[in-house]
């Protein structure tokens, strides 16, 4: 089992505290445990929740939109789902999800913008936040 440094520690204090306890106790395990990719969340404890995300130069809103639009740029819809979480737990709200959505398109395409609007809606679901909302492929349109 690792021991975790100041640092590690500030880190997972932080996502802790943005997504929850059980979140925060199953990034815990896998900081501290000593198996392949485990030196993985150490990083992103450090250098992405303490470095990154606890430095003065972005309000954390706007450090969400910003790691929003990187993620749906770069197509990645499991780790979007997350950070949209964070997202609204740092304040944004489903028609400004909605907005940032509107304004990558024409920089990303409407098919990525398809996929990031899944992982969004599902993710405000998961959170209680528009239950109602109904995905592309729910609707029959993909």
């Amino acid at each position: 089992m690792a021991v975790l440094d100041e640092k590690q520690e500030s880190g997972v204090a932080f996502i802790s505290d943005l997504m929850g306890e059980a979140f925060g106790n199953a990034f815990r395990d896998a900081c501290v445990a000593d198996r392949f990719g485990s030196d993985i969340p150490r990083m992103a404890a450090s250098w992405a929740f303490h470095d990154a995300w606890q430095h003065d130069g972005l309000a954390r809103k706007e450090k969400s939109i910003a790691i929003l639009s990187a993620l749906i740029a770069m197509r990645q819809s499991l780790e979007l789902k997350n950070h949209v979480k964070i997202g609204l737990a740092n304040g944004l709200t489903p028609r400004e999800l909605e907005g940032l959505l509107i304004q990558l398109t024409p920089y990303v395409g409407f098919p990525c913008i398809a996929s990031a609007t899944t992982a969004v809606i599902e993710a405000m679901r998961e959170t209680g936040v528009s239950p109602d909302v109904q995905t592309a492929e729910e609707k029959g349109l993909l």
